[in-house]
């Protein structure tokens, strides 16, 4: 019923950018509380950027001022505009849907973002 899919992840070098995209189905943007989260090997999961049901957006202050997260009701999906990527921002990453209701949350597959120094 729910699906979240990302995309967008690959090699970049230091500096770079890159669009992440998930594509969400089975919600709405208005119902749900919708991040970014990453992952790298030996780490813990953390939160990136965020963007309420009610489109406020917070972000890590590791990622303040570089990455952009927006969405596209429309489309129904959700994006993370990254620039001036760093070899610390290599990770998995994850697309994060929680509902303003419930109890509920998703998560999509995860894409890879390296970033070679």
């Amino acid at each position: 019923q729910v699906q979240l899919v990302e995309s967008g992840g690959g090699l970049v070098q230091a500096g770079g950018s890159l669009r992440l995209s998930c594509a969400a189905s089975g919600i709405s943007f208005d119902h749900n509380t919708m991040a970014w989260y990453r992952q790298a090997p030996g780490n813990q999961r953390e939160l990136v950027a965020v963007i309420t049901s009610g489109g406020g957006i917070d972000y890590d202050s590791s990622v303040r001022g570089r990455f952009t997260v927006s969405r596209d009701g429309a489309k129904n999906t959700l994006y993370l505009q990254m620039n001036s990527l760093k070899p610390e921002d290599t990770a998995v990453y994850y697309c994060n849907a929680k509902y303003a209701y419930r109890s509920w949350e998703w998560w999509g597959q995860g894409t890879q973002v390296t970033v070679a120094s």
